[in-house]
């Protein structure tokens, strides 16, 4: 079973995570990226499809032409776990590289 991250544990992992904000419903973060047109921002998605497949976790997601928007949360925790703080960071890294 995933367990859901307790408050200090949360505030901890979101010092590291300054872009991402803490949602109430569903539990979990959330970030908004912004590309300079839909192709870059479709490239984005289908970079996080993959990252998201390979660690089985796969994000709440919506798109409008250059705006993606990312919640990340896990169900079966009821809220944020551990698995969405690492995706998160993996995401976050796609932008570093």
């Amino acid at each position: 079973m995933i367990g859901k991250l307790s408050g200090d544990e949360r505030a901890q992992e979101l010092a590291s995570l300054p872009e991402w904000t803490l949602v109430a419903e569903p539990e979990g973060i959330k970030r908004r990226f912004t590309f300079s047109d839909f192709s870059e921002a479709f490239g984005f998605m289908t970079r996080v499809a993959l990252l998201a497949e390979q660690a089985n976790h796969h994000p709440e997601w919506f798109n409008v032409y250059n705006r993606v928007d990312i919640t990340l949360t896990t169900h079966d925790a009821d809220g944020l776990s551990r698995r969405d703080i690492d995706l998160a960071k993996a995401i976050d890294a796609l932008l570093s590289a």
